[in-house]
């Protein structure tokens, strides 16, 4: 039976960029070695790491000059302390809008005056709060999706303070301009490669303004001066990132993955509401496209609706434990067919109840 995976991270990936991974994994570049095995200072690892750097700044558009690429260890959970070490140094602002955005605060906390700048945790988090970008804080910290919740911010405020977002779930999902951004992270695991790397991106002046000492491992410039290669990267997690970029550049770029999950979104969401049996957890201006949020209307379904979802093959659709229901993660390797089945199946309990 052909499996559907809906898991919200880490999720699925292109079948070609699996086969490659793999042979990699017997043998890297006719070397002779395993990727799993050869030196993270040879030849061979080197250019992988130049060519994936590079090609973020490709699709992104930004400049070498201005940004540097990072490829680090430790998870977005690392970057919530590691922005506060190199960018606080009198008082940061805050958009509260999930549980990771509220870690990132809990982070920044350490180093002194946080203000939140708008939350919507009142309302557990189902939509994007009204928000004002103040003028004089050291930087601005935002989430653009909210895996959790399903929400996305779907339009970026231009900001007079360094612009930093967590994009984690949605980094290559989308057009956008980039240069309004100071700072870009993303743990790989859910729309970038395998999990183990995290991607940063980050504009050069804006480093170098803290008085503070900060330990080497959490230092932007250290990595930067060493290329990331400071100390073991996370090897095959950059090789299957660099893969995965190179899947979606000869794919039609990030213009036409964000038309598919437009399509893929518009599927799913029309099902939810012209279906009286679900009902979504998102307001519908803030609804995100790379993770949908849903529930029953009435839970006595439950038992029939997962058993029809199973025997179709669809997987990783369970909600996350702190609101329950469903969701389905609909990365960009993610392809329709698999939301024309899940969506199937929904109509289908219609029919039957």
């Amino acid at each position: 039976m052909k499996k559907h995976n809906f898991c919200a991270g880490p999720s699925i990936l292109p079948k070609e960029v699996i086969i490659q991974a793999a042979e990699s994994v017997l043998d890297i570049n006719g070397s002779g070695f395993s990727l799993l095995e050869i030196s993270h200072r040879s030849k061979d690892f080197i250019a992988i790491m130049e060519e994936a750097r590079s090609l973020v700044l490709d699709l992104t558009k930004l400049n070498s000059q201005d940004y540097s690429v990072l490829f680090l260890q430790g998870g977005a959970s690392t970057q919530f302390l590691m922005i506060a070490y190199n960018l606080f140094s009198k008082r940061a602002a805050y958009l509260d809008t999930g549980v990771w955005s509220n870690k990132a605060i809990k982070e920044a906390k350490l180093f002194g005056d946080i203000k939140v700048v708008a939350t919507s945790k009142d309302s557990n988090y189902n939509h994007i709060p009204d928000y004002k970008i103040p003028d004089d804080y050291d930087y601005f910290h935002c989430t653009s999706n909210n895996t959790i919740y399903g929400t996305q911010i779907n339009n970026f405020k231009d900001s007079k303070i360094p612009l930093i977002c967590d994009m984690s779930s949605d980094i290559f999902s989308r057009e956008l301009d980039f240069s309004k951004f100071d700072l870009i992270y993303a743990g790989a695991q859910k729309n970038l490669g395998p999990a183990g790397a995290t991607l940063v991106i980050v504009k050069n002046n804006i480093l170098g303004k803290v008085s503070r000492e900060i330990p080497s491992m959490m230092d932007y410039k250290v990595h930067i001066n060493k290329s990331s290669i400071y100390n073991t990267p996370p090897v095959f997690s950059i090789y299957g990132s660099l893969l995965n970029m190179k899947w979606l550049k000869n794919n039609g770029g990030i213009k036409n993955l964000e038309e598919m999950n437009t399509k893929k979104a518009s599927l799913l969401y029309s099902e939810i509401d012209i279906n009286p049996l679900f009902k979504g957890h998102a307001k519908e201006k803030d609804r995100s496209k790379m993770n949908v949020t849903f529930n029953l209307v009435n839970n006595d379904f439950k038992e029939i609706f997962d058993s029809m979802i199973s025997n179709a093959g669809v997987v990783g659709i369970n909600g996350h434990r702190s609101i329950g229901g469903y969701r389905a993660s609909m990365y960009n390797a993610l392809p329709i067919e698999s939301v024309k089945v899940l969506v199937e199946v929904m109509s289908e309990l219609e029919n039957r109840i």
